[in-house]
């Protein structure tokens, strides 16, 4: 069974920092594309960062993150990491890891961790 658990995640002021992690059991984790997908209150599901298998470890990041987050992943502890920094208040959301499978088509993911930016 697949288990993807985040952590990392609270309150913090603009222009803070917060590290997530993501604990992946139940499938082989060096395997798989991974990303880190986020949903603020009343909107959608946004892709805000994804990272490749051991192979190339390409990474793409959406452009409102683009300098202030940085994807990384230890395959040798199966966690996925995430890296925030200069946090604004619009960054505020739940944030998932979750698998990527081919065409960046969203696989399973985990319950969440909130992150919330405010003054």
């Amino acid at each position: 069974e697949v288990q993807l658990v985040e952590s990392g995640g609270g309150l913090v002021q603009p222009g803070g920092s917060l590290r997530l992690s993501c604990t992946a059991s139940g499938f082989t984790f060096r395997t798989h594309a991974m990303g880190w997908v986020r949903q603020a209150p009343g909107k959608g599901l946004e892709w805000v960062a994804r990272i490749g298998t051991t192979s190339d470890f390409g990474t793409f990041y959406a452009d409102s993150v683009k300098g202030r987050f940085t994807i990384s992943r230890d395959n040798t502890k199966n966690i996925l990491y995430l890296e925030m920094n200069s946090l604004k208040t619009e960054d505020t959301a739940m944030y998932y890891c979750a698998i990527v499978h081919s065409g960046a088509v969203m696989g399973d993911r985990g319950q969440g961790t909130q992150v919330t930016v405010s003054s």
